[in-house]
């Protein structure tokens, strides 16, 4: 489909601040918002994987949009994290996150019954989801964390709805991401999952990026977007090769929980995890901020 609203360029997924005792620290979110409104960014996503979104009560995910849409000014994207296990669900919270001020939802693969989410029921979950939003839909692909991978049959039919406008792919696999790219439509928009195979999902003909690395790197991200627009592939490579390890430090190495050590050491505090997740322990933080050293982001 065509769609009037953009979603090229760097997205981070927020991590949602808590409190020592557990507590949503909306005030906290807002600060961190804040703290990014100079970078090069395109907007925000809020409630995604990175903001903890299954430790969250209903009502917390739609205060965390509420109150974002606060301080994100209309000239940056609100995408808000409205997937469920069921489609009834998703319907809802998707038109409560359209209510608190969502410009569109990012709407994750069902999984508990992974057995049975097969290509007909993937594709009739998110045909009912979009049918019913009153915001666009972006599909959301992260089998590592679902144990569900879209297959690029069904994502490049759910391309062809009015109301889908993107895919948000962190499997990482290139060649089904090109062929989505080819065989989704004028306009269908494929964002890289990661920052930390960005710059080969761009070769593609991916748009941007939701990645985590995003809301402390954003900008060597983008200077790394411009160079390859501009030809410069060697400036472009090794800006990429340059950010691949502090990508994984704060995603499949040390988790959310090293992603938020990471900003209190390089943009100031984002709360602690919530249980079950643990905080980084023994040498972590040491080893964390020697990575990020390494990678430039850390004086």
């Amino acid at each position: 489909m065509t769609s009037a609203l953009s979603l090229a360029g760097l997205f981070p997924p927020l991590p949602t601040p808590f409190a020592p005792d557990g507590a949503l620290d909306v005030g906290l979110l807002r600060a961190l918002i804040a703290s990014l409104a100079d970078e090069p960014l395109a907007g925000y996503v809020l409630g995604g994987s990175n903001g903890e979104f299954p430790s969250l009560t209903a009502a917390e995910r739609l205060e965390v949009v509420a109150a974002a849409r606060e301080v994100v000014p209309r000239s940056r994207l609100l995408i808000a994290g409205s997937g469920a296990e069921s489609t009834r669900e998703t319907i809802a919270l998707t038109r409560e996150m359209a209510a608190r001020g969502a410009d569109a939802a990012l709407v994750v693969t069902p999984s508990y019954f992974k057995g049975k989410m097969t290509p007909a029921a993937l594709e009739a979950h998110f045909r009912q989801v979009a049918d019913a939003a009153p915001i666009p839909v972006i599909l959301y692909n992260v089998p590592v964390n679902t144990g569900v991978d879209l297959p690029a049959v069904t994502a490049i039919r759910l391309a062809q709805h009015p109301n889908v406008i993107g895919l948000k792919d962190s499997g990482g696999d290139l060649q089904k991401m090109a062929l989505i790219v080819r065989d989704g439509g004028p306009g269908f928009q494929v964002l890289a999952g990661s920052a930390g195979f960005l710059l080969p999902a761009l070769t593609v003909g991916a748009v941007g990026c939701i990645g985590a690395l995003a809301s402390l790197a954003a900008r060597p991200l983008d200077r790394m977007i411009t160079s390859l627009r501009g030809g410069a592939l060697d400036e472009a490579r090794a800006i990429q090769l340059r950010l691949v390890e502090a990508n994984l430090a704060v995603t499949a190495r040390f988790g959310l929980a090293g992603l938020k050590a990471a900003h209190q050491l390089c943009a100031g505090p984002a709360g602690v995890v919530r249980p079950p997740l643990l905080g980084l322990d023994g040498d972590e933080p040491g080893t964390l901020r020697a990575i990020l050293v390494k990678a430039g982001l850390l004086a």
